[in-house]
Parts: C-alpha cells; structure tokens; sequence
C-alpha cells in the first residue's frame, strides 16, 4: 500500500512544507483543527512511534519542542497541543496544534481551509525558520 507521507517526501506529491532536515519534515496540515495545525513526519517510514530507535525517537521530540514554540509565536495561542495515534496514516508523525480552551484538541473540530491562508501561514513558518539561521 503506498504511503501518502513517503509520497510527499520524494516529492511525488503537493503538500504545504514549512521545514525539513535530514530527518524529518513539517507540513501544515489543510484540514487543521486551528489554524497552524501542522505535523511533524519522519522521513523514514517507520509505523508506530514507540518502534522508532531512540536517537530518532529523542530528536523528533526535541523537534516537536522547538516547533511549539514557534508555532505559538505565529499563532499567538495559549498552548500547543500534541497528538500521536497513527491510524490514520501508518507512518510516525505528531500533531502539533495551536489551542486556547480545553477541547479543542478534537480530530472533529477540524475544516478544510482556503489555499491562499495555508500559504500565508506558509510564509509566516518561512520567516520564523529564517531567523534561528
């Protein structure tokens, strides 16, 4: 079975990339729950999170850290929540999602949105990654 995320990696299908490195890559997401919603996806296909080795477990999560906070910049929310499962697509990504209330962290609450706010918030993650070089 192909794997969306393996496709967006080779770069056999569109996606709102805001970051990668050898590791991992950040997209936004276009159905987000908020806006800014991204996940953060290893470049390696690996399906359940815990099987990841240590050292790439370790980063991904150091990674997650240092996206929150620039999310939180951008989006100027009270919090930014996580969420693993994995069913949804078999390839280890976390879900990073700017919040303000409880509950909102609710695959429900999400809505597909307008191409030209995914690439404003685009450009926004652009600038922000552009500073910490």
């Amino acid at each position: 079975m192909e794997c969306i995320f393996c496709n967006i990696i080779k770069g056999k299908q569109e996606s709102f990339k805001v970051w990668e490195n050898r590791d991992f890559i950040l997209l936004l997401v276009p159905q987000p729950i908020n806006p800014g919603h991204v996940i953060l996806i290893t470049k390696k296909h690996v399906d359940y999170v815990f099987d990841l080795k240590d050292p790439l477990y370790n980063e991904m999560f150091r990674m997650a850290k240092k996206v929150s906070l620039i999310l939180k910049r951008i989006t100027k929310a009270k919090r930014i929540g996580l969420a693993i499962e994995g069913f949804g697509v078999r390839h280890v990504h976390i879900h990073l999602v700017p919040v303000n209330k409880g509950n909102e962290l609710n695959p429900l609450r999400a809505k597909k949105i307008l191409e030209d706010k995914l690439q404003k918030m685009q450009t926004k993650f652009f600038q922000e990654f552009q500073r910490l070089k």
